[in-house]
């Protein structure tokens, strides 16, 4: 078995029968059209991370040249990612939500694009092969899309739902 694949990419929820943590959790998986929680999960150890690296970061020499340098290059991969705006410092990265991870999935950027009625059919585009960003086809409704790549995503041009009459494609487009 390779490495690492027998690991989970998650951390479920230290107490599991809290009603609050699970309302909260199905009005992000009904919000963001996710399969199941697992999803959820995944983004969160996402932004968790993130989170860790950023207090690591803070928490060492600010003057050293090693951390100013590791620091820009992870604030240039979270704004390219777009989860940061240009403007934003380290320090934000703490402030940063798990919606402001999950609207960075391919799933939402084609669902906001218009591309799809809901964010469910948009996950439907995408697993069937419909949707690619640039002359990319991806089938993954978890990939994180890029702000460069935004543009970039559209029906495949082969696909029936190119056709701008086809019966599914969302109104006034």
């Amino acid at each position: 078995m390779p490495l690492g694949t027998d690991t989970k990419q998650y951390e479920t929820p230290n107490h599991p029968y809290q009603g609050e943590r699970i309302a909260t959790e199905h009005s992000l998986l009904d919000r963001y059209g996710l399969k199941n929680k697992e999803e959820l999960w995944r983004a969160q150890s996402e932004l968790r991370s993130y989170r860790r690296e950023a207090r690591d970061l803070l928490g060492q020499a600010q003057g050293d040249e090693t951390v100013v340098r590791r620091s820009e290059e992870f604030l240039g991969r979270l704004k390219r990612v777009g989860v940061l705006d240009e403007g934003d410092e380290l320090g934000d990265v703490l402030s940063l939500e798990i919606e402001d991870v999950l609207e960075r999935r391919l799933q939402t950027v084609v669902y906001r694009k218009g591309l799809a009625n809901t964010t469910q059919q948009a996950r439907q585009f995408i697993t069937h092969g419909h949707v690619v960003v640039g002359d990319q086809r991806h089938r993954i409704p978890s990939y994180v899309v890029d702000v460069d790549e935004e543009d970039l995503v559209a029906f495949d041009e082969n696909s029936p739902l190119a056709d701008e009459l086809h019966p599914e494609r969302a109104e006034g487009q």
